[in-house]
């Protein structure tokens, strides 16, 4: 018998194929459970919102409200790792309807936590009459022709005995007795609106488009397609910018975050129009004009993306390019407060001085700088957290890196956070969408800092939260940059390293 040559078959290997390459079957199966995974994660996630919407508001159910909020961050960054392996294509879809279903799932309730939308609806009721809402506060009585049994609802005593002597009863969520006998749902009604231009605009348009008798829905709507549009946003920045999958994962830390379905749609916070215009400005425009613009007009919806603009400016040492930007920011803020100074002059400002005396930003009051507090006397808190910001903003404007401008803006914006600890988790939505930019999910533990100080701190009266939650915080974000830019790590990222080096960590960039 011939022994026959044992024969080799020349059958090209498929692409990918090969020692160290699952065969395209396998990669296809994992990422078929991938997307499965995702899916079921955000399917979870939707739920959990909805449910706990309709678990109670912040004052009369905290603790049911924080488990709810507890639950829905677990699913959240679990979604947010499984999509990771999923492809380009499959992931920008689960993006997209993710971020509809839960933009959709804050629609499932009045708000619950804040009062600011119902102030919103009264401004553009206001404006929409030809009144600035400038000029009066909402129990003024120039106004009193405006008011409705909605935001002004009636007064019912406590008893139906006719001689009664007991006083009309204005208790409830979100409700304000004022000392004339006004029940009102807007807060601070004895004073002046305090937001400015550009926001008290969206309220009249909102107004204008809503049928009558709508309520709280069309700005809460309003809120749902702000957030959508910017997701949309940041994806087409981060695809313009980079590997369409690592795209795609990074704007589900926006699409995807429960504190958009909770603020932005829920409680319907204009600080997502803000959100979104500073996202254009930093992602779609050069440093020029229109970079300035849109910053501009992203500070008159919010005060607080001013300090995006270092980040904005970040490399561009010559005159004139800061020059253009900044002249550029000024002007279109100056010209959105235009029509509204001729109407009401000085009165522009609203409440704005007294709102932050209130909060304890006025230098006499040291209840914020928690952290700084814990090293500092309260005395020099303040001026420490000034020249602290102030270098920040120097080194991201004369080092930032002027191709990733979020970059700088992340760290100004949320350095300032962490030394002011603000207790409204509503002030970190910019954060949320820098994160999304940036990939630095370490700063997302600010907004669940806030989260964490605005609702448990009536469960833990005399527990030193505030300082325990943003130090948490800081932590984080310590760890967070040490893991990123360890030795190890840096050597992984230099040519012909990965061949030998494999990083200790593998997080977004």
């Amino acid at each position: 018998m011939t022994d026959h040559p044992t024969t080799t078959s020349t059958r090209p290997t498929p692409p990918g194929a090969g020692p160290g390459h699952p065969a395209p079957s396998a990669g296809r199966r994992r990422n078929a459970v991938a997307v499965t995974a995702t899916a079921l994660l955000l399917a979870a996630l939707t739920a959990t919102i909805v449910n706990t919407l309709h678990a109670g508001d912040n004052v009369r159910n905290p603790g049911r409200l924080l488990a709810g909020y507890a639950v829905a961050w677990t699913l959240f960054a679990a979604a947010a790792w499984t999509v990771r392996k999923v492809t380009a294509r499959a992931a920008t879809v689960l993006v997209l309807l993710g971020a509809a279903a839960i933009a959709l799932a804050g629609l499932a309730a009045p708000p619950r936590t804040s009062n600011d939308m119902y102030r919103y609806a009264w401004d553009g009721r206001v404006q929409a009459a030809g009144i600035s809402p400038y000029a009066y506060p909402p129990a003024a009585p120039e106004l009193a022709p405006l008011r409705d049994n909605w935001l002004f609802p009636t007064p019912t005593t406590t008893t139906t005995s006719p001689t009664s002597t007991t006083p009309p009863s204005c208790s409830g969520w979100g409700l304000t007795h004022t000392d004339t006998g006004l029940c009102a749902r807007i807060n601070r009604p004895t004073v002046p609106t305090i937001y400015p231009p550009v926001a008290e605009g969206w309220y009249l348009a909102v107004h204008e488009l809503s049928p009558t008798g709508s309520r709280h829905k069309p700005l809460q709507i309003g809120g749902a397609v702000l957030a959508f549009a910017t997701t949309l946003a940041l994806l087409a920045v981060l695809r313009r910018r980079g590997d369409p999958r690592t795209a795609a994962s990074r704007a589900a830390l926006w699409a995807w975050c429960p504190a958009v379905a909770f603020e932005a749609v829920n409680n319907a916070h204009i600080d997502t129009l803000g959100v979104l215009l500073t996202v254009l400005a930093l992602g779609t425009a050069t440093a020029g004009v229109r970079r300035g613009a849109l910053l501009g007009a992203a500070i008159a919806v919010k005060i607080l993306p001013v300090l995006a603009l270092p980040g904005a400016l970040s490399g561009q040492r010559g005159p004139a390019r800061v020059l253009r930007v900044t002249a550029s920011a000024v002007a279109a803020v100056a010209l959105a407060y235009l029509p509204y100074v001729l109407a009401s002059g000085a009165g522009v400002l609203g409440y704005l001085p007294g709102y932050l005396h209130e909060e304890g930003y006025d230098p006499s009051d040291v209840r914020r700088f928690a952290l700084l507090r814990l090293l500092l006397p309260d005395t020099a808190a303040g001026a420490t957290a000034a020249v602290l910001l102030g270098i920040v903003a120097l080194y991201v404007w004369w080092r930032g890196d002027p191709e990733r401008p979020w970059r700088g803006a992340l760290l100004l914006t949320g350095t300032t956070l962490l030394l002011f600890s603000p207790n409204y988790p509503w002030y970190s939505l910019l954060v949320i969408a820098l994160v999304a930019l940036d990939g630095r999910w370490e700063w997302l533990t600010l907004t669940l800092a806030g989260t964490a100080l605005y609702l448990a701190g009536r469960l833990l009266p005399g527990f030193p939260l505030q300082a325990c939650a943003y130090g948490v915080a800081a932590l984080a974000v310590i760890v967070g940059a040490y893991l990123r830019f360890s030795p190890t790590r840096r050597a992984a990222r230099r040519p012909g390293a990965g061949k030998t080096i494999a990083p200790m960590v593998n997080l977004p960039e």
